[in-house]
């Protein structure tokens, strides 16, 4: 089948994350204790436990928690109630921590989204966490990327995650093609990849951030950096 829409995955595919999450964890410490009393360590401890839980749930029951189940699992772990007023208050800090300390934008993505949207809808299938979708957008919006894309799907406004064939289901009936006509960009075999594959669309491994994967894996196309992205997208056509 012919490709007619082109998806991307924004984590590690678009942008990098190449810090420790340690200052956005800080924020959310400081908003916890700000909020509960609680001493930093033990807030820090809960933290890292939220995170986990996040990270085995996600592989598990491929669904994503957002801001508001950390917030849960901290008070929980914490042993202190928070009021649901502030458990919203403190999600909101929770999600907006990466716009204070954003991932970086991997070289010539921004170059290859414009070029792809010329030619073809576009679309960004991506999962997300305590950085929710709409943390995620805004920094799409701030680096230049947003006005190209037709839609949108992060795991946690879908309701389920890659692999999981909803999330190529959204993008496709947005995009206005079926699902074995896209073409889905991004850097894990065994979501990104084999989700694409398994619904009968095209795959293409991107290995600019990480290479991981590329001696083993079920892509149609290894995308070595952007760059030759933009070679290969007219033979995509």
């Amino acid at each position: 089948m012919a490709v007619r829409a082109i998806t991307f995955d924004f984590w590690r595919t678009l942008f990098s994350d190449p810090r420790e999450p340690v200052e956005r964890r800080q924020i959310r410490i400081d908003a916890v204790c700000k909020v509960t009393g609680a001493a930093p360590n033990e807030v820090h401890r809960a933290l890292l436990t939220s995170e986990t839980e996040f990270l085995q749930h996600h592989i598990r029951e491929q669904c994503t928690l957002g801001p508001i189940h950390a917030v849960a699992i901290v008070s929980r772990e914490l042993g202190v109630p928070i009021a649901d007023n502030a458990a919203q208050d403190l999600a909101e800090i929770f999600g907006a921590a990466i716009l204070h300390y954003p991932p970086v934008a991997i070289a010539d993505g921004l170059e290859a989204v414009r070029a792809a949207s010329k030619r073809f809808p576009i679309g960004i299938i991506s999962d997300a966490g305590i950085s929710p979708g709409k943390s995620l957008r805004v920094i799409l919006e701030r680096n230049g990327y947003a006005p190209h894309f037709k839609h949108m799907a992060f795991s946690d406004e879908v309701g389920v995650a890659k692999p999981q064939a909803l999330m190529f289901d959204t993008a496709a009936r947005a995009l206005g093609v079926e699902r074995n006509e896209l073409l889905h960009i991004g850097d894990l075999e065994g979501t990104d990849i084999r989700g694409a594959k398994a619904v009968g669309a095209s795959a293409a491994l991107f290995v600019g951030d990480h290479d991981r994967y590329r001696s083993n894996n079920s892509a149609d196309y290894i995308i070595e950096n952007w760059n030759h992205f933009l070679e290969l997208l007219p033979t995509i056509e």
